[in-house]
């Protein structure tokens, strides 16, 4: 699994004019999903996510994690992060997961983040979407278990 991570200020997501999912303070998470992820890797990634050190603390260091910050997560599915992009001119997709098995994975990560006490927006699964957002920094890492 893969997770694009950036700290926001705010975020949202829209499908069909309409806002579906929104945050202020906290992180967009581009979620990708491989053929070989499990529950277990959701799980390992899920806690980094929550629990990666990218808010500043009094200092100006990055020392604090999503909760100690009071953050939000904003989850949208995205799965061109696990394109191959190594050869050619045309991504290859044929280590992502099946739509069924990813959605189930999305869904999963996004429970079990709520499930810690986190507000968790979401986009839709598998629909065309607009993301805005206020990255703060910038700052933005590429997570992956």
């Amino acid at each position: 699994m893969i997770a694009l991570i950036q700290r926001v200020k705010r975020a949202s997501v829209t499908v069909e004019g309409t806002i579906v999912g929104k945050i202020d303070q906290g992180l967009l998470v581009l979620l990708g999903v491989e053929r070989e992820d499990n529950s277990e890797k959701m799980v390992k990634l899920a806690k980094k996510v929550i629990n990666y050190r990218v808010f500043n603390d009094e200092n100006g260091k990055m020392n604090l994690n999503l909760t100690q910050v009071g953050g939000q997560l904003l989850v949208v599915s995205q799965f061109t992060l696990v394109a191959d992009t190594g050869r050619g001119l045309r991504p290859s997709f044929s280590s992502a997961a099946t739509p069924e098995q990813a959605d189930s994975l999305y869904l999963a990560f996004v429970e079990y983040c709520r499930q810690q006490g986190v507000v968790t927006e979401t986009g839709k699964f598998g629909a065309d979407m607009q993301v805005e957002l206020v990255n703060d920094g910038p700052v933005t890492f590429n997570l992956q278990v």
